[in-house]
């Protein structure tokens, strides 16, 4: 009678510990004997892994590491911690029954008899793949905030010291300071709402446009196709654009109640590369004559567009005329982070 209490008793809890181990549906969990196959299989195994407990007994259990562990005796190192340590760590690439890939945390660990003898392993899985990811787009973003801030702080510093070389007073050089540094910033506010990836020619001549109050004014033409921008190629002719209209307002075009802006950019096909052709011409204004030295516009054109392309500049006395012939693929280039200012 007593045996059969005992027997009934030590039924019980194996069953109780087959539920426990087929409910923990989250875990792959995977015991394997000292050869390393597999003696048992849960149904998050299943799930995780694809395999079917039938398929899978007595197979072995290195099936599921990837042959990049496989070649570097990852397998056989987990067990030796398993049996020098009681478990060894789990994090790493795992493969599929149908050979994709997840990131998965775990343990193994020695499974031991009632008298201590090790009698093989158990193996816990939980897939982290989602977490893994999204702490690698972490990564990336705070590598491209932190190049975009050191950038952003490289051009907000030479605006400064630009700004202060060329101007006649303190409040001349405030008020070109904040005039430029707004531009660039609505150009940021541009970027940002499409997630930093582009924005088009048409929008930053626009953004330009309405930050001078040139928006209704018919003395500010531009035409030409939809032309996609990279950040850097957008900031560049944000700043550009920027000087060449306060320019035109100070000495050019604008300066005169007659006078016009006038830009248009087109795209050209050479032998599979394409191209963008920028123009700006400045007419109806005063004679124009070129500048005894370089100011702020003229180096910033000169360190910033040309890193696109050609780019001349014509102080003809009719009216300033620049001319950009750029790489579309430069110019769209989306990688911030790579580029230089």
């Amino acid at each position: 009678m007593i045996m059969k209490l005992f027997s009934s008793s030590s039924r019980s809890r194996e069953r109780f510990l087959e539920a426990i181990l087929q409910s923990a549906i989250e875990y792959a969990i995977i015991s394997m004997d000292l050869d390393g196959l597999v003696t048992t299989w849960n149904e998050g195994a299943r799930r995780l892994l694809g395999w079917e407990e039938a398929e899978i007994i007595g197979k072995p259990a290195a099936v599921i590491f990837t042959q990049e562990d496989l070649q570097a005796g990852i397998v056989q190192r987990e067990m030796t911690a398993a049996l020098a340590e009681g478990h060894g760590n789990d994090e790493r690439w795992h493969v599929r029954k149908d050979g994709s890939r997840f990131w998965a945390s775990g343990q193994m660990m020695a499974l031991t008899s009632d008298d201590g003898e090790v009698e093989g392993f158990v193996k816990i899985l939980r897939d982290r793949t989602e977490q893994r990811e999204n702490e690698e787009r972490q990564r990336v973003l705070m590598h491209e905030l932190s190049h975009r801030m050191k950038n952003t702080l490289t051009v907000v510093q030479a605006i400064t010291s630009q700004s202060f070389r060329n101007a006649g007073s303190m409040e001349d050089a405030e008020q070109a300071i904040s005039a430029r540094i707004n531009a660039y910033s609505k150009a940021h506010d541009i970027l940002l709402q499409q997630n930093w990836l582009s924005t088009t020619m048409a929008t930053i001549v626009e953004a330009t446009a309405i930050n001078l109050g040139l928006e209704t004014s018919g003395r500010f033409k531009a035409n030409g196709p939809a032309v996609e921008l990279g950040p850097q190629a957008a900031l560049c002719f944000s700043l550009v654009l920027h000087e060449l209209v306060t320019n035109a307002h100070k000495y050019g075009a604008l300066s005169a109640d007659t006078g016009t802006v006038e830009i248009d950019w087109s795209v050209r096909d050479e032998a599979g590369d394409k191209r963008l052709n920028f123009n700006w011409r400045e007419v109806g204004g005063p004679a124009v004559e070129a500048p005894t030295k370089k100011g702020f516009g003229s180096r910033l054109i000169s360190s910033s567009l040309s890193a696109f392309g050609e780019v001349a500049v014509d102080f003809a006395t009719t009216g300033l005329v620049l001319r950009m012939d750029a790489s579309l693929q430069k110019l769209q280039y989306k990688n911030y982070s790579d580029s230089e200012e």
